[in-house]
């Protein structure tokens, strides 16, 4: 999905959106009931909703009647994957806005999950890897974080069908984050800093050998 497009950007570059998106990704869902999931008025959902429908990221299933009125449900129709090549076209602003879109999604589902126990099951996984690399180290993460999500992809729609066939008995709803990037730069301790912290060394040095 080409994010230099200026609807696509503005769809996917809203925390909303993407929260919508999420839901609709693993329920057949209505505006009604994403503003009760969301805790978000029904205005503001119903708007997002239409942009998202616009968009072709999701798609109308089906419409029941409710009191004098229609009631519209809605799935999602395009999961949102950015190539490298649109990622490194895309404006800072435009890179900032998804990647706080995507990391306010992904904090509020962890810690709903750990205040409910979802990484008490056996399997659950949270590692954390700061590592130096060189260049050729981070193309290499790269490359196999890549890999792994496709692998995990094709586990999930084989997960799927099996549970279609099964009348959905014994669904779990699970979560996978994966990240990799460069850590914020350490700020240089000034020389005078410096030389006080080796003149502290020194004298604790001293005093260890009297």
């Amino acid at each position: 999905m080409d994010i230099t497009d200026v609807r696509v950007v503005k769809a996917l570059a809203h925390p909303l959106r993407w929260r919508i998106l999420s839901l609709l990704d693993e329920a057949e869902l209505s505006p009604t009931e994403l503003a009760d999931k969301l805790a978000v008025p029904i205005g503001n959902v119903s708007y997002h909703v239409r942009q998202l429908a616009d968009l072709g990221l999701i798609r109308l299933t089906r419409e029941t009647p409710r009191r004098g009125a229609v009631e519209h449900h809605y799935t999602a129709a395009a999961r949102p994957l950015i190539t490298d090549k649109a990622w490194r076209e895309a404006p800072e602003i435009v890179r900032q806005a998804l990647v706080g879109a995507a990391l306010e999604e992904a904090g509020q589902a962890v810690n709903s999950a750990a205040l409910t126990g979802g990484f008490s099951r056996d399997g659950a996984h949270i590692s954390r890897i700061p590592t130096p690399l060189d260049e050729r180290g981070w193309k290499e993460f790269s490359r196999e974080l890549a890999d792994t999500m496709k692998r995990l992809r094709k586990i999930a729609e084989a997960s799927q069908k099996r549970l279609r066939e099964a009348s959905h008995a014994g669904e779990l709803h699970a979560t996978t984050v994966m990240m990799l990037f460069q850590d914020a730069p350490v700020a240089a301790e000034p020389a005078s800093e410096r030389r006080t912290a080796r003149q502290r060394a020194r004298r604790a040095q001293a005093a260890s050998k009297r």
